[in-house]
């Protein structure tokens, strides 16, 4: 359903798969304005949009980013391995290393943000910050062509709103 303001309604925790991929657009748009921000800084410094542009890029990885890991990590995986087969298994041992690879990402992308956020440097390591944007690109693309159509396939009504409930919870919302 459309609101009122034109564009598809959210997806609900009644529908947590939807939710996963809703959240995978979220990630994209906090990588292009991670991306963006680069450029910004490149051209014209630490300015208020700059500082303002990195705290709501840590914002979101320090909250929604961590619940979405979480989501996977402590609900979608181990249904789907009880459910799976060896190629499940060897997929969610792929999305589980490079979660450890990303978080290892952000933390070296976090204090640079913090520095931005709080006026102190004009610049942003361009590498480092395509580094964490080139990772979540591959491990997007990875889950939404891969572990999103498996999930559908494997996971019955029961186990879905199961975890859309964990996911509400994670969140602290009541359903």
């Amino acid at each position: 359903m459309n609101s009122l303001l034109g564009a598809a309604a959210a997806p609900g925790f009644d529908d947590p798969l939807e939710m996963l991929l809703a959240c995978h657009g979220r990630i994209e748009a906090q990588c292009d304005t991670l991306h963006r921000l680069v450029e910004h800084l490149s051209t014209n410094g630490n300015d208020a949009q700059a500082s303002q542009a990195a705290r709501a890029i840590l914002r979101y990885f320090d909250t929604a980013g961590q619940n979405h890991h979480q989501d996977e990590e402590q609900d979608l995986f181990p249904r789907l391995l009880a459910a799976g087969d060896l190629t499940t298994q060897e997929l969610v041992a792929r999305l589980l290393a490079e979660h450890q690879t990303m978080d290892a990402a952000w933390q070296l992308l976090r204090p640079l943000l913090i520095d931005i956020a709080e006026n102190r440097p004009d610049q942003l390591d361009a590498a480092v910050a395509a580094h964490f944007i080139d990772l979540y690109a591959q491990h997007i693309a990875l889950e939404n062509a891969e572990l999103l159509p498996l999930a559908t396939a494997l996971l019955n009504k029961e186990q879905l709103q199961l975890l859309g409930r964990n996911m509400a919870a994670r969140r602290g919302v009541t359903i």
